[in-house]
């Protein structure tokens, strides 16, 4: 359902745009692609010898790769600030996210990017956009399961599917798993 329509007139002031990719690639592994842009709805001033950031260029341009294994362990870090707002500071941090190799995506990946790029330690646009991965990481694995035919809709599936018990209506114990995955759903004890 979409979000009710505004009751007040408005003006839009900001864009933040977030986009992810996931490429499957020819040696097995994956590379999961994230990148942010903000935009601002008019003439944008910078410190005064940085002039203004003219409507429709981005204030910033953030994009950060990492490479997994199908256990979504990272084996490499890539990132890069294209767009700052005050370039030889923000565009200096990049380097530091190689820190992410060996970091797994599925256990205490956020809490792990917190403590080592939280703060001054990272650049804080491309830390917000590293929480997304996970969840993007997530939703390759479920279209490679299907791809590879482990994921069907009856009987004939052979591993437990890797979205199930990941978020609220997938809980194992849902009336959505089920209906969708009834070889997964397990009766939840508190009902018996």
């Amino acid at each position: 359902m979409p979000l009710p329509a505004p009751t007040v007139s408005r003006k839009i002031v900001h864009i933040r745009r977030v986009e992810i990719e996931c490429w499957h690639r020819e040696d097995g592994m994956l590379d999961i692609e994230a990148r942010m842009t903000d935009l601002k709805d008019k003439d944008y001033p910078l410190p005064p010898s940085l002039g203004v950031r003219i409507k429709g260029e981005p204030l910033h341009d953030m994009r950060v790769r990492v490479t997994v294994d199908l256990n979504m362990t990272i084996h490499d870090a890539v990132a890069s600030s294209d767009a700052v707002p005050y370039p030889g500071g923000c565009d200096t941090i990049a380097p530091v996210y190689r820190q992410l190799i060996g970091l797994s995506l599925l256990k205490g990946f956020r809490r792990a990017v917190t403590e080592r790029f939280g703060g001054v330690r990272g650049c804080s646009h491309v830390t917000e956009l590293l929480g997304a991965l996970p969840t993007a990481a997530f939703q390759t694995m479920a279209s490679l399961q299907r791809e590879d035919g482990v994921m069907d809709w009856d009987d004939r599936v052979t591993r437990q599917p890797v979205q199930l018990d990941k978020c609220h209506a997938l809980e194992i114990s849902s009336e959505t798993v089920r209906r969708f995955y009834p070889r997964w759903y397990v009766q939840n004890k508190a009902d018996n």
